[in-house]
């Protein structure tokens, strides 16, 4: 007796894209690990060990989104970050003759960060990446 569980193809699909091996791997296994233990299970205990079994694949499926949703916002700030540094060392790199430095002292440096984490483009990035990586 073998257990062929309903939906699997799109549970499939969202472990597979999972950012750790290690989850995916976990994930595919304890799916697998009820056609192990079902044939080796007295009759009267298959439907509880059938329960068990669903209410484990759905929690661990459950931790394993949350954590990657969490990996992926803390990517997404990096990412955010990286490309607003780009942007300033850019702005620094164009304004390097002395003249310049003369005018750029004078604005305030606060500010001149703040608009350029603003028109860095990392919203826009961000915005047609973050799609991609989300979980279905």
């Amino acid at each position: 007796t073998t257990v062929d569980l309903v939906g699997a193809e799109g549970m499939r699909k969202t472990i597979s894209s999972l950012l750790l091996e290690s989850w995916r791997n976990e994930l595919n296994e304890e799916i697998d690990r009820i056609n192990w233990e079902l044939p080796v299970t007295p009759t009267l205990g298959k439907t509880g060990l059938i329960r068990r079994w669903i209410i484990s694949v759905i929690d661990r499926l459950e931790h394993c989104k949350a954590e990657h949703n969490r990996l992926l916002k803390e990517h997404m700030t990096q990412l955010e970050l990286a490309i607003w540094k780009t942007t300033l060392d850019e702005k620094e790199d164009n304004n390097s003759t002395p003249e310049v430095r003369t005018k750029r002292a004078k604005i305030d440096e606060v500010t001149m960060r703040k608009e350029k984490r603003i028109t860095s483009g990392a919203d826009i990035i961000i915005k047609n990446v973050l799609p991609f990586l989300k979980l279905g």
